[in-house]
């Protein structure tokens, strides 16, 4: 088994999901993304500015290629209403073949 391949994962949450459809339909009109998976009804723990915090979120999962992460950051962070957006990048170890070369298709 391969321990990289050029697909990655994006994991951001966004406070809604209007914001998530949003971002999800921007992504993909500029083929960022192939896919965007929207899990709402999540529930967030986290710290910020010393404060211990919770909310409502919704997660978004998005699948790309590794050329189109930079462009896809440059999107989330201009169109995303917090102040520091997660983005967290994550390396996909491989899939199905018909799918990944969708996925790879849908990116161009």
């Amino acid at each position: 088994m391969k321990l990289e391949t050029p697909f990655k994962i994006i994991l951001v949450t966004t406070p809604d999901l209007k914001t998530a459809r949003r971002l999800a339909r921007a992504a993909l009109e500029a083929q960022l993304i192939a896919c965007a998976n929207l899990i709402p009804k999540i529930e967030s723990h986290y710290r910020w500015r010393g404060k211990l915090e919770r909310s409502a979120e919704v997660l978004m999962v998005m699948k790309t290629t590794q050329v189109r992460v930079a462009g896809l950051e440059k999107l989330i962070m201009e169109e995303h209403p917090y102040d520091t957006p997660e983005f967290m990048v994550l390396n996909l170890a491989g899939g199905a073949k018909k799918y990944l070369a969708w996925l790879s298709e849908s990116c161009e």
